[in-house]
């Protein structure tokens, strides 16, 4: 049944240039929702004859619309087809280098779920997983220049002026999060008790709402898939779930060990499940719905848990403590157990603030990857190494990071760019941009000014037209990008 589903991606990728020519950006979107419900419909043990006969339709469907694609033919290993691929590798700046695949004119690597290998003279086809790689652009593609615009990775990531700056909390902003595939409206958390909304477009900017309930600072909180809701985390030993239509707090969960909860996350597929990570060094898997823990989810870590991370599917997750070290838990959705998988020592003593997952960074670097925050004064780049979480270091950058508790991220498009870009707080009130896939001993591509205090988080909106940061004494900046001037 995988297996057909892959073959039914695979076709849809296979086309995907084709779809939505004025608006390159919903490709993209297009192929993860369909990966997603394709996982559903996997899980639901359909009879795979009738999947095979739907794909069997829709290629004729396709192919009716569109017209066969090159792709559509296999070549045969002397074809002069083949022999382009070498010009399509990835540079050799990047984290690691790309098998060779067949790109059709259009610019697009051959996605029909074989990868290709050499031996004895011939060419052999083996499985991947395109659930986990999607379609990936080459330098040619139509969608990348239109996203990227023709310009370069420093140009693009120009930001300089400011949109606007909320200050309408009294304490430290500890996170800032655009909603999901959103542009216009974000939320901060605050250690003065409070969750804001805010929304950003169209200007002028305005503060929505506040929610009000916890008894202390708000450390963590995260936006549902859907972005219907917003689950808090607070020093108070609570979480709380809000109602964004009604700025309304429709259930609070207490910590099983009555004890400071310091970071929060929903499960990507199932957000009536949450993971909570304490003070005393626990992370637990609760049922929103009852408010109580799941049988098996619980797991220990050496110190006290700071931030949390799933991957795309929600089958792994991430714990960093205050001592330095981050675990790793496979995660099963049917029961919400946890079960250990690998421990990483980032470095002793040094508390790890932050872990941000990515499937691929860029189209010369498509490995999952994990951004981390460690108070050492680095950003550290990851390669997830293994299917139960293993970590293995690529590269480090130096930023000022000896005791705030600083978080980063990805850029969103930076899968159709040419290189790839992480942001990050600093304690030297900078706003950070560095180039990952940048060999040089200058990977940073911009720096931002205008915070008077350690900037803590950073968050883009899904196109990345605005970036948001905020710092220790309460400020949010709402940064701009440089207009691009128009050929």
């Amino acid at each position: 049944m995988a297996a057909v589903c892959q073959q039914v991606l695979a076709l849809d990728a296979r086309y995907n240039t084709y779809r939505a020519p004025n608006n390159p950006q919903f490709r993209t979107l297009y192929i993860r929702r369909r990966s997603q419900l394709l996982r559903d419909t996997a899980k639901a043990g359909n009879d795979p004859q009738v999947r095979k006969q739907y794909l069997k339709l829709r290629s004729q469907f396709l192919i009716e619309r569109y017209g066969a694609t090159l792709s559509d033919q296999r070549p045969s290993h002397n074809s002069s087809v083949w022999s382009r691929n070498n010009s399509g590798r990835g540079s050799k700046g990047n984290l690691d280098s790309l098998d060779d695949s067949y790109m059709d004119p259009r610019g697009y690597l051959d996605v029909r779920g074989h990868r290709r290998t050499q031996s004895r003279g011939s060419f052999k086809l083996d499985p991947f997983h395109l659930e986990s790689y999607g379609v990936m652009p080459t330098k040619n593609a139509e969608a990348s220049r239109a996203m990227a615009g023709g310009k370069s990775i420093g140009e693009n990531y120009a930001f300089a002026g400011m949109h606007h700056i909320f200050d309408q909390h009294s304490q430290a902003v500890t996170a800032v999060q655009f909603a999901n595939e959103d542009k216009s409206r974000m939320a901060c958390s605050s250690l003065d008790g409070t969750v804001s909304i805010c929304q950003v477009l169209p200007s002028p900017a305005t503060v929505v709402c506040v929610l009000k309930g916890h008894q202390s600072g708000v450390t963590d909180f995260c936006w549902s898939q859907s972005n219907d809701q917003i689950l808090s985390a607070s020093l108070d030993g609570t979480v709380r779930l809000w109602a964004v239509s009604s700025a309304s707090c429709v259930r609070t969960v207490e910590d099983p060990d009555k004890s400071a909860i310091r970071a929060c996350r929903f499960q990507p597929l199932n957000n009536n499940m949450i993971v909570t990570g304490n003070s005393r060094g626990h992370v637990n898997v609760l049922n929103v719905s009852t408010g109580k823990e799941c049988r098996g989810g619980l797991g220990k870590l050496s110190g006290q848990v700071l931030c949390l991370e799933f991957d795309d599917n929600g089958s792994v997750l991430w714990a960093g403590d205050d001592k330095g070290t981050i675990f790793s838990f496979l995660f099963d959705l049917a029961t919400g157990k946890l079960t250990k998988g690998k421990r990483v020592l980032v470095r002793e003593g040094c508390p790890v603030t932050n872990i941000c997952y990515r499937a691929w960074v860029s189209r010369e670097a498509r490995d999952p990857t994990v951004l981390v925050n460690c108070a050492m004064d680095s950003l550290c780049i990851y390669k997830v190494a293994s299917p139960d979480g293993g970590l293995r270091l690529k590269r480090t950058y130096p930023i000022k990071h000896k005791t705030a508790l600083i978080r980063s991220t990805f850029c969103p498009l930076m899968s159709f760019r040419e290189g790839a870009c992480v942001v990050t707080g600093s304690e030297d009130m900078n706003v950070y941009f560095f180039d990952v896939e940048r060999t040089s001993n200058k990977p940073c591509l911009n720096k931002l000014q205008g915070h008077s205090a350690p900037v803590l988080a950073v968050s883009f909106n899904y196109d990345e037209s605005l970036l948001a940061s905020c710092d220790s004494e309460g400020l949010v900046i709402v940064w701009k990008r440089e207009q691009q001037k128009t050929r």
